[in-house]
């Protein structure tokens, strides 16, 4: 292996499970997620002799932000369809999946930009200076952002509580 390589490996390793799960909250789509962990880690690779010293996981943070912000800047044509095709739920897991699909709904009613916010200050904790900073948009338009974002999201849980 070359040199790094195996400080690379651990990284991948201790990283591709909340990055992958970020993603998914990012696009909301478990294959998209998928590929997009996979070109993250490429990019770092790349990237792995200039960061490995530094925080690592903050540059591939920033790169995954990024390939999802460049998608709905210059977003592709598709025709995507309404109903994703059931799955079955391995064991009894009931809760996690009625929380889990509640919170996929509440994401998918935001904007590619409101849920890059909200996934960016609330999943991984983020000040709003430092999304600012890794979105390249002001401070004011992170805040304004996400408080229309977290009304979206709270409108749909009052929705919930209503058809329950």
């Amino acid at each position: 292996m070359a040199r790094g390589d195996v400080e690379f490996v651990e990284f991948v390793k201790v990283s591709t499970s909340r990055l992958h799960h970020a993603a998914y909250l990012l696009t909301g789509d478990r294959h998209q997620a998928e590929d997009d962990v996979q070109a993250v880690l490429v990019k770092v690779y790349a990237a792995w002799s200039r960061i490995r010293r530094r925080d690592a996981f903050a540059y591939a943070r920033t790169v995954l932000a990024n390939l999802v912000v460049d998608r709905w800047r210059r977003p592709l044509r598709e025709d995507a369809t309404e109903e994703l095709p059931e799955r079955a739920a391995p064991g009894d897991l009931a809760d996690e999946v009625a929380v889990q699909e509640w919170l996929m709904r509440a994401l998918a009613r935001l904007s590619p930009r409101e849920r890059t916010i909200v996934v960016l200050r609330h999943f991984w904790d983020l000040s709003e200076a430092d999304v600012a900073a890794e979105l390249k948009v002001s401070v004011g338009t992170v805040k304004s952002t996400a408080s229309r974002a977290l009304t979206k999201m709270r409108v749909s849980t009052q929705d919930v509580e209503r058809v329950s």
